[in-house]
C-alpha cells in the first residue's frame, strides 16, 4: 500500500497597489498557484496544491522575496492522504 499526500493551502499576499498585476504574474509563474481574487488595495488570494509540506513553505518563502511584497502569510492548510493502490478498486 502506497500512501500519498495532496496539500492544499490558502495565503493572502499584501503587496503594494501599484504592483498587483506585476506580482500577480511573478505568483502564478510558480508552479501549483492559483489566484482565485485580487482587490484593488493590493491583498492577492493564493491557492496552493502541492505533494508535501516543505513545496508550500518554499512557495511562501519565494512570494515573500519578491520585491514589492510586503507580507505573505498562511490562511489555511489541509492535508489528504490517499491510497494510490486502491484507487478505482470498488
Amino acid at each position: 500500500m502506497t500512501l500519498n499526500e495532496v496539500h492544499t493551502s490558502s495565503l493572502i499576499v499584501h503587496v503594494k497597489p501599484q504592483y498587483l498585476a506585476t506580482i500577480s504574474q511573478q505568483i502564478l509563474a510558480i508552479p501549483n498557484t492559483e489566484i482565485p481574487a485580487t482587490s484593488e488595495d493590493g491583498k492577492i488570494i493564493v491557492v496552493l496544491e502541492t505533494e508535501n509540506q516543505g513545496y508550500v513553505t518554499d512557495a511562501i518563502d519565494k512570494i515573500n522575496n519578491l520585491d514589492h511584497v510586503l507580507i505573505t502569510f498562511l490562511v489555511y492548510h489541509h492535508i489528504e492522504h490517499y491510497d494510490t493502490q486502491a484507487e478505482g478498486k470498488l
